[in-house]
């Protein structure tokens, strides 16, 4: 199954970037450090949304409409009165030329809700905030984030020729590395 092989054959980049976030998410000691994460997240997702959206349809994934992140973003960072930034140029993301791609590309962001309640609860006692306070993006899907999980799966694995899922796990690697790349040039201007 796709999701599986995506799984194993992305660990390394996965696990690049996670040791990024979770070092800067420990090393939080206030609010403007938390709303300078969300920010980080918010360009780049956001603009990886906009190269996404072309290639998926309902068909592909009847539920991606709810899948969108950069919005919950805005809201977070709204709430936090912080500046919602630029999305990042399209020379800082993975290349999207097809659905194949876009869904690798998507692997990363879907993922990206799986440790959101445990990241929710780190950051309420870390920095001393509610655990419901501008933390719509980690609340992902809330009770659903498994559910949800399983379908995005399920849409993956639907997918069978070797060409296309060899797209879908080039791209999620691209998209993991370009997002570490990101983390890197967002933290050296702040």
């Amino acid at each position: 199954m796709l999701s599986e092989k995506l799984k194993e054959q992305t660990l390394v980049k996965h696990q690049e970037l996670e040791k990024k976030l979770v070092g800067k998410m420990r090393s939080m000691q206030s609010v403007i450090d938390y709303a300078l994460l969300l920010q980080l997240f918010y360009s780049y997702f956001g603009g990886l949304e906009n190269l996404i959206n072309p290639h998926i349809s309902a068909k592909t994934l009847p539920d991606y409409i709810e899948r969108r992140k950069a919005v919950l973003l805005s809201s977070d960072l709204l709430i936090l009165k912080a500046k919602t930034p630029m999305f990042a140029s399209d020379d800082h993301l993975p290349n999207i030329t097809n659905t194949a791609e876009a869904l690798g590309a998507l692997y990363v962001m879907e993922g990206s809700t799986l440790g959101g309640q445990i990241i929710k609860k780190m950051l309420g006692k870390q920095l001393g905030i509610a655990e419901n306070y501008a933390t719509s993006f980690f609340n992902g899907y809330g009770d659903d984030t498994m559910k949800m999980w399983a379908s995005f799966k399920s849409a993956l694995d639907k997918l069978n020729s070797p060409e296309t899922n060899e797209q879908v796990i080039n791209s999620a690697n691209q998209t993991f590395q370009k997002f570490s790349e990101w983390f890197d040039i967002h933290y050296k201007t702040q």
